[in-house]
C-alpha cells in the first residue's frame, strides 16, 4: 500500500530538516504527524515521528540539567556543512586537508583524528564547511559523534579503495548509518530526518584502486561513487557535487542605482522565493515588500516580479519597498 504523503506533509519534513532548535525540531514534527495520511501504510512511520517527539523532549531535559560543552559539536558556517564519515585510514583527514586549509593531521597510523575539526572549501564565489570526523567501525562510534552526523547539511561517506577490504567499508558505513538513523536506506522512507548523502572512493591514484573500484560499481550499482585523489584527481568534480548536493542557491543583493554586491551571496535553498530573500536581508523588510526586480532567471533583466517569485542560483535581486 502506498504512503500518498502530501506535499505538505514533506514540506514539513523540509522544515524538519533544516530545524537548528529543539523547539523549532518539535514545531515541524508536530505538523508531520499532524498532516500524515492515517493508514496503515504510515503506521510505521507515525510510530517513527513520535518517538523522535519523545527523545527531542527528553534532550530537552538533558540539556537544561547538562553542563560544560559538548566537544562533538561543531558551529555550522558557510553554504552548508559537510561531514565526512569512514573508516580508520579511509582517507578523510587528507581529503579535508586537500580541499580546506584546516589543520588535519594525516597519518599512517588510525585513529589520529579524536575530534571534528572543521576547515572551509571555497567554491566559486562561497565557502562550503567540511568536517573531518574521528573514525568509525561497525563495531565502534565515539559516543557523540552521532549527533554531529545528523545535524550536518550532508554526509560525505569515505571509502578507501586501494583497500582489499573496500567493499566492507562500504557496507559497513551503510548498516552503521542506517541503524544509527542517520541515512535512510528504506524504500518508504521510515527515518523522518535522514540527512543526504554521497560516497567518495579515496586513494584512486593507488594501483589497487582500480579493480576494487570497478569491484564496487558492480556489486552496489544503485549506489553512486565519486572516485578521487587528494593528489587532485576528481577534486573539482566533487566540489561540483558537493554544492549540488546542497539543494542551495546564491542570491546577489542590489541597492538602487548600485552594482550588486557579488562578494558575499545570500544562501537559501532550492525554491526560495523574493520574500524568503527579504526575510534574510532583514526580518522588518518583508512587511513593506511590494516587488522586486530581479537580474538571471527572469524574462529579462530588471523585470519586476512579485513577493512569491521563486529565484533560481545567481539571481540579481532589488527589493521595492
Amino acid at each position: 500500500m502506498s504512503a500518498n504523503l502530501t506535499p505538505q506533509y514533506h514540506a514539513a519534513v523540509d522544515r524538519y530538516r533544516q530545524a537548528r532548535t529543539i523547539e523549532d525540531r518539535e514545531a515541524a514534527l508536530l505538523e508531520m504527524l499532524a498532516l500524515i495520511p492515517k493508514h496503515k501504510a504510515t503506521e510505521k512511520l507515525q510510530a517513527d515521528i513520535k518517538r523522535r517527539l519523545s527523545r527531542l523532549k527528553e534532550e530537552s531535559k538533558k540539556k537544561k540539567t547538562a553542563k560544560g560543552f559538548d566537544p562533538f559539536a561543531v558551529e555550522r558556517e558557510g553554504a552548508g556543512q559537510i561531514v565526512l564519515a569512514g573508516y580508520p585510514n579511509s582517507g578523510k583527514s587528507a581529503l579535508v586537508g586537500a580541499l580546506t586549509r584546516a589543520r588535519v593531521k594525516v597519518t599512517d597510523y588510525p585513529y589520529a583524528t579524536a575530534l571534528p575539526v572543521s576547515g572551509m572549501m571555497p567554491y566559486e564565489d562561497t565557502y562550503i564547511q567540511l568536517v573531518d570526523t574521528p573514525p568509525v567501525t561497525i563495531e565502534a562510534i565515539p559516543p557523540g559523534l552521532t549527533g554531529t552526523f545528523k545535524a550536518a547539511d550532508l554526509l560525505l561517506v569515505i571509502v578507501d579503495a586501494a583497500s582489499p577490504e573496500c567493499l566492507d567499508q562500504l557496507e559497513g558505513m551503510l548498516q552503521l548509518l542506517q541503524k544509527r538513523e542517520v541515512i535512510d536506506l528504506s524504500e518508504e522512507g521510515e527515518i523522518a530526518d535522514s540527512v543526504p548523502f554521497m560516497i567518495a572512493a579515496s586513494k584512486i591514484d593507488l594501483p589497487e584502486s582500480g579493480e576494487n573500484l570497478q569491484l564496487l560499481q558492480e556489486l552496489r550499482p544503485d549506489l553512486h561513487l565519486e572516485p578521487i585523489s587528494c593528489h587532485g584527481s576528481g577534486l573539482d568534480q566533487l566540489r561540483q557535487k558537493i554544492f549540488e548536493a546542497l539543494g542551495v542557491i546564491r542570491v546577489y543583493g542590489k541597492a538602487p542605482g548600485r552594482d550588486p554586491d557579488r562578494e558575499k551571496p545570500f544562501i537559501l535553498r532550492k525554491g526560495s522565493t523574493v520574500l524568503d530573500f527579504a526575510e534574510m536581508v532583514h526580518k522588518d523588510i518583508p512587511r513593506k515588500l511590494k516587488s522586486a526586480l530581479v537580474w538571471g532567471s527572469s524574462r529579462f533583466d530588471g523585470q519586476a516580479v512579485a513577493r512569491d517569485y521563486p529565484l533560481e542560483d545567481r539571481d540579481i535581486v532589488e527589493l521595492q519597498l
